[in-house]
């Protein structure tokens, strides 16, 4: 089962994660997800784990505080096709604004 979690103090880093979750089972991975460009925590992660394990996990932490922050946890839904990762990148141009000279 693969889970999303969200709420994350930006401080918190894999090791964090993991260690939090093994209380419910064994884990397969944990990954913080970070800013490409700066390397910073973005507050969010997954971990994945056995179904039932995962299944309790979930509705333990769900709403749980953790490192003074309140925790969201949830399965995690699979990419839609066509999603895209949301973000600036320099596209020029003006927008649906008119160009006034």
């Amino acid at each position: 089962m693969n889970i999303f979690v969200a709420g994350l103090s930006y401080q918190i880093n894999d090791a964090d994660l993991k260690e939090l979750f093994e209380e419910y089972g064994e884990i397969t991975s944990a990954k913080i997800i970070t800013d490409r460009e700066t390397r910073r925590s973005k507050g969010y992660g997954f971990v994945e784990m056995a179904d039932e394990d995962g299944q309790r996990a979930i509705e333990e932490l769900n709403g749980a505080e953790y490192d003074g922050r309140t925790l969201s946890v949830s399965e995690a839904r699979p990419r839609a096709e066509g999603d895209r990762p949301r973000g600036g990148g320099n596209r020029g141009g003006y927008g649906n604004r008119e160009r006034r000279y």
